[in-house]
């Protein structure tokens, strides 16, 4: 029978979906485009019911709107859409695995390390100070138009130029810092928000555009809180709280081994 005759092409195409599926979900949980994902579904299974019990009216109402449908979602979903592109364009298929290095032969030489104890000390100070900071590490996908929208520096990464950037005295405090291997290259940077609604009312913008900017690239990070003097890390859909400084050198240590 026909539907018996199931492949590995089947399979593939299920995972495939799935995953699509599992993405989408990934980028609309916790905000509101969710509530609108859920009514544009129960409007498409009210369609499929009343078409199934031959109610033609409503069957012919509904389905001229689920027509027009592909086009409504791609103005309603055009943030989430975005996102997704960005998503799929900053995936590093070529990224090495752990193995290969560690292997001598593989490693670039010439690439600049991010200058991780430059960092920390920094945040250690800052956090002790109670200074409010915003850094953001480049790794993969490109910080370009968000560095565009700050003032260059170029500068060596130290933790005394992170700490007089961050001074409250300083004019380019406000903002983030961006940092791209061993140089600290823009300061108060305008970073995007995030627009999930699950983030606790405690947490402020900078804490937002941290979780902003993990979302749309693979950058790392950092916050450090004016209130509380707290260090978080944001990097992809994850966001640490409270992190001491050892647990900040061992994320930092792995996720920028590359």
């Amino acid at each position: 029978m026909s539907f018996l005759d199931f492949g590995i092409l089947d399979l593939i195409d299920i995972l495939l979906v799935a995953f699509l599926l599992y993405q989408l979900y990934r980028l609309i949980k916790g905000t509101v485009a969710i509530n609108i994902f859920i009514g544009v579904a129960a409007i498409y299974l009210i369609w499929k019911l009343v078409e199934a019990m031959q109610m033609e009216l409503l069957s012919e109402i509904l389905g001229q709107f689920i027509g027009v449908g592909v086009i409504a979602l791609v103005i309603v979903f055009q943030q989430e859409i975005r996102k997704f592109l960005l998503v799929l364009g900053s995936t590093n298929f070529t990224r090495r695995s752990r193995f290969f290095r560690h292997l001598k032969w593989v490693k670039d030489d010439d690439r600049q390390e991010v200058k991780i104890e430059e960092i920390i000390k920094a945040c250690k100070e800052l956090s002790a100070s109670r200074t409010g900071a915003l850094i953001v590490l480049e790794r993969k996908s490109g910080l370009g138009s968000y560095i565009e929208t700050g003032t260059l520096i170029n500068a060596q990464t130290s933790s005394r130029l992170l700490e007089s950037i961050f001074n409250k005295n300083s004019p380019l405090h406000d903002g983030a810092v961006i940092i791209s291997g061993e140089k600290t290259v823009a300061a108060a940077c305008i970073l995007p928000i995030t627009d999930k609604t699950s983030i606790p009312s405690r947490f402020g913008l900078r804490h937002r555009a941290a979780i902003g900017v993990a979302e749309k690239t693979d950058a790392i990070a950092l916050v450090v809180s004016e209130e509380t003097g707290d260090i978080s890390v944001a990097m992809g859909e994850g966001f640490t709280n409270k992190t001491e400084v050892e647990k900040l050198k061992d994320i930092l240590q792995k996720n920028l081994d590359f």
